[in-house]
């Protein structure tokens, strides 16, 4: 209900941008041009952008990066303006963000499966708790989701959104831990809801989050989806020639919307990186 009474205030209330303050409008231009990696764009008198970049989102490892870590493909780094929109987002309820976060989702969606073939594009989430759901009033990263596929069905790619994921039991809240609290914390705590496989074998799955940081929650979900929709991976002949044309090379990749500002420079420098910095849930 908090985020719905939010919106509903809105169209009474006077309003500023959630990036910046900018008076009269939820997201000034300048702040959506760095969601959309329009480094310096629009006007608002906005401060610090917050670093948005041009190009296709890069991928983004942590270090030391879990066993089972998916190739992950982040659309900015998670700092500045950013940071600000994706907490706004999760923890305050301003869900009009979620187009506009949903479309930088969409760009390392875009880049996650750039070069992998054909067909339908399915978004899996990564589940929130039932307990940070009720908290917040709605689940962000599923909302974002939908966004996401939307920006991407507008562009040609047929996208929709697939829930499989949920959590089988209890976890600790994830702030204060470390890369291998989290590991030990989140180890067998997600599982695919039955008959969510034989969704799984109609399209190219992709992982989606809104942030990474130690790597933990993506390599868990992608070990729960590999129990019932294993990865292809190069030189596996002996699948059965009825597999279909877009399943000849798969690899589970993910998209994130922020990753630590760590995770893209030494990542362009180094085949290692550094432990990311932030806080998933």
């Amino acid at each position: 209900m908090r985020g719905w009474w939010r919106e509903i205030s809105g169209l009474m209330l006077p309003v500023a941008c959630e990036g910046c303050g900018a008076p009269r409008t939820a997201l000034c231009a300048r702040c959506a041009g760095v969601l959309a990696g329009e480094a310096g764009s629009g006007d608002g008198g906005c401060g610090d952008g917050g670093g948005g970049g041009v190009g296709a989102p890069p991928r983004v490892r942590p270090a030391p990066e879990p066993v089972g870590l998916p190739v992950v493909h982040a659309a900015l780094p998670y700092e500045g303006v950013v940071r600000t929109l994706l907490i706004a987002h999760k923890e305050r309820g301003a869900l009009g963000l979620a187009g506009a976060l949903g479309g930088a989702l969409a760009r390392a969606v875009e880049a996650a499966v750039s070069g992998s073939g054909g067909g339908p594009l399915l978004l899996v989430p990564v589940p929130s708790s039932r307990r940070s759901v009720r908290a917040r009033g709605h689940d962000p990263t599923r909302r974002v989701a939908l966004g996401a596929a939307a920006r991407l069905r507008r562009t040609g790619l047929p996208a929709r959104v697939v829930p499989v994921l949920r959590q089988r039991r209890a976890v600790a809240d994830q702030a204060g831990l470390g890369a291998r609290g989290r590991w030990v914390n989140l180890a067998g705590a997600l599982e695919v809801v039955p008959g969510g496989g034989r969704l799984l074998a109609t399209g190219r799955v992709v992982l989606v989050d809104d942030l990474m940081t130690t790597g933990a929650t993506l390599a868990e979900a992608a070990r729960a989806l590999g129990v019932v929709h294993p990865p292809f991976t190069a030189g596996a002949a002996e699948r059965s020639p009825s597999d279909s044309a877009q399943h000849e090379f798969e690899q589970r990749v993910a998209a994130v919307i922020a990753s630590s500002p760590a995770s893209f420079e030494i990542n362009r420098n180094s085949p290692r990186t550094w432990i990311v910095a932030g806080g998933e849930r």
